[in-house]
């Protein structure tokens, strides 16, 4: 079980400060981590860290200069990044028809403009360091459409970051870089707190997961571990969808 543990660690969270990056921020410091929750929101970032012991930084996943900046000053704290949980993200459940151009370039500009940046910053650290691992958060989303919430801009970015988790798998795996993707279906977030209001969304859900529920946060966090660990060592450009059985059917 050793192989499990992240003792010396050092660990980026973005989007860090609730839901499943909070989750996953608990469980990475659980398993040894020395944890820094990069949020925009800062305040609430800092309070996250100081409930759960851990360190917080401000960090805007659309700017590379923000992202700088704030690598840059874990960095300096802890010498070293070794493993990028890049969790940051945001639906617009609009038709496609009613999608302006602002609201489709928003989502991209976070889910996948936002993965990218961020993991080219962490890459090139990783890759003068000798190594390192990046889990992106990408979702069952990148592989169907789902109904009967409208959210083409959000399917498409995910759909994006499983491709671009295995470019970027490929092209610094002789780095000792690896980087692995993370496809969960419904998760009880405040993400999704819209859509379980709406009587006719929450049955579809439920009436196509097999299991019958929604995840908790507390689910998704042991596979960020296990990506992040030793324990996953060999693997590299895969997608590990964890969706109660939603995409059996």
């Amino acid at each position: 079980m050793d192989r499990f543990r992240l003792d010396g660690k050092v660990c980026v969270v973005t989007g860090g400060a609730r839901g499943i990056g909070r989750a996953i921020a608990c469980g990475l410091k659980d398993a040894g981590g020395a944890v820094v929750l990069a949020d925009i929101d800062l305040q609430g970032a800092q309070r996250c860290a100081q409930e759960l012991g851990t360190d917080a930084v401000q960090l805007d996943v659309t700017d590379s200069l923000s992202i700088g900046h704030a690598f840059d000053t874990v960095v300096a704290r802890y010498g070293r990044i070794d493993v990028l949980v890049n969790n940051a993200g945001i639906v617009r459940n609009t038709a496609a028809t009613e999608t302006d151009d602002a609201s489709w370039r928003a989502v991209l500009a976070v889910n996948l403009d936002g993965v990218f940046y961020c993991s080219r910053q962490a890459g090139r650290r990783m890759l003068q360091q000798g190594g390192g691992c990046i889990v992106n958060l990408a979702s069952m989303s990148g592989s169907i459409a789902n109904r009967p919430q409208p959210q083409a801009s959000y399917n498409a970015s995910k759909a994006a970051v499983i491709h671009l988790t295995k470019s970027l798998a490929g092209e610094w795996a002789s780095g000792n870089v690896r980087v692995n993707a993370i496809s969960p279906g419904y998760v009880a977030t405040e993400l999704t707190q819209a859509g379980l209001a709406n009587e006719a969304w929450r049955n579809a859900w439920l009436d196509g997961t097999p299991m019958r529920r929604l995840a908790r946060p507390d689910e998704i966090a042991p596979a960020v571990i296990f990506l992040a660990s030793d324990a996953s060592s060999f693997m590299t450009g895969a997608d590990l969808v964890i969706d109660g059985g939603y995409t059996l059917w």
